[in-house]
């Protein structure tokens, strides 16, 4: 999938990318979409080729009125709201992801205990002048 693939050669673990709980919200919605979704559209699909292979009726030219095209405009609508969705969980996965290179990156610079007393005395009278 394209929130797990290493971007630039550099991968993250997974369990960095759902401690961000903006993220895995909308991760689990797009997937519980593309579901809903991919469903209500078979399911009219599967349903008319049944009816067409185990039709009952005699005469061939009457027909028979279904709920088709509602199924099919609700599936492609929440496929639609589907792929939406997965674009900002795309861009919080990218968001994730320079935050942890940031943090990774950031710690191997040194710590706030590192630093001497003269450099903190130095910038504030800098900032008092």
């Amino acid at each position: 999938m394209s929130v797990f693939y290493p971007y630039k050669g550099k991968s993250i673990p997974q369990s960095a990318l759902f401690q961000n709980t903006s993220f895995v919200v909308f991760f689990l919605i797009a997937l519980g979409l593309v579901g809903l979704g991919g469903a209500l559209i078979l399911w009219p699909t599967i349903m008319e080729q049944l009816h067409i292979n185990n039709n009952v009726h005699p005469l061939e030219s009457t027909s028979c009125p279904t709920a088709k095209t509602g199924l099919l405009g609700g599936g492609a609508f929440l496929s639609l709201d589907a792929m939406l969705i997965w674009l900002v969980a795309l861009m919080l996965a990218s968001n994730t992801r320079e935050d942890y290179f940031e943090e990774v990156e950031g710690s191997s610079k040194g710590d706030a205990t590192e630093v001497l007393p003269g450099d903190y005395e130095m910038a504030h009278t800098k900032a008092v002048a």
